[in-house]
């Protein structure tokens, strides 16, 4: 068991590494590594708490780069939705949701393609429905990035920003569902506190090596890497749907 512990902490510390330029996938990487050790809904809620202090150590290192319009835009949205999604949670099953969800991300390639074809643009007044979907889905089953990551990467290209951005709406999202978490599974997150604990420290260090990458890589190398991750997102959701 020390020795699945020790890959946790790797498969962290490289997810958190990686997810810098992405703008998202540490809950993708990591839940699945958490829930050998815990059942699904444990396994949410400690993911939570280590993906927020992620998110606040990207902050920390991008908030310059901030697009402050684009966190108005979508950060109300995606707190109302974390609420909703992280309230559920404790009462819903969780895989037909993500059955939904996943067939919805593997069909974004196609939906990007055609944008090349005919010069359909997703229009801005969606932002809400894409905030409050990212939101309620980190809620539900802590997968909010790659939704997020279908509207934000069109609107704001800089590479930097987009990172920062993220970073700070994924954090809101973070700080609106744990509290929910902690009042149905407080005795369950507290019994986990020393792996919780390990797995912060291994996110932190990924982050500052995952903001050296972002500034080494090409912004279009970036984009066509979060597209794919959303393709690859799809399918484990849609996995695990029909597991």
């Amino acid at each position: 068991m020390d020795e699945f512990l020790a890959l946790v902490a790797i498969g962290a510390f490289i997810a958190a590494a990686l997810t810098v330029p992405a703008g998202f996938g540490l809950s993708t990487i990591l839940t699945p590594l958490v829930l050998v050790l815990m059942p699904p809904h444990e396994a949410v809620a400690v993911v939570a708490i280590v993906h927020g202090a992620h998110n606040a150590g990207k902050l920390v290192l991008l908030w310059e780069n901030v697009d402050l319009d684009a966190f108005k835009r979508y950060g109300i949205w995606l707190v109302v939705g974390s609420i909703i999604g992280a309230i559920l949670q404790s009462h819903v099953p969780q895989k037909p949701l993500l059955g939904i969800l996943g067939l919805a991300l593997m069909a974004l390639p196609i939906l990007t393609i055609s944008e090349r074809w005919t010069g359909y643009r997703i229009p801005e007044s969606n932002d809400r429905i894409g905030g409050f979907g990212s939101g309620f889905m980190g809620g539900l089953s802590g997968h909010q990035g790659a939704l997020r990551a279908m509207f934000l990467s069109k609107r704001i290209p800089d590479k930097m920003s987009y990172a920062a951005t993220a970073s700070i709406l994924a954090l809101c999202v973070d700080l609106s569902r744990i509290p929910v978490y902690l009042i149905y599974r407080s005795d369950d997150i507290y019994s986990h506190y020393s792996l919780i604990i390990v797995l912060v420290f291994s996110a932190l260090i990924g982050a500052r090596i995952g903001k050296r990458w972002l500034k080494s890589l090409k912004s279009e190398l970036i984009r066509n890497g979060v597209m794919i991750g959303i393709v690859f997102s799809g399918a484990l959701y849609l996995m695990e749907a029909l597991s």
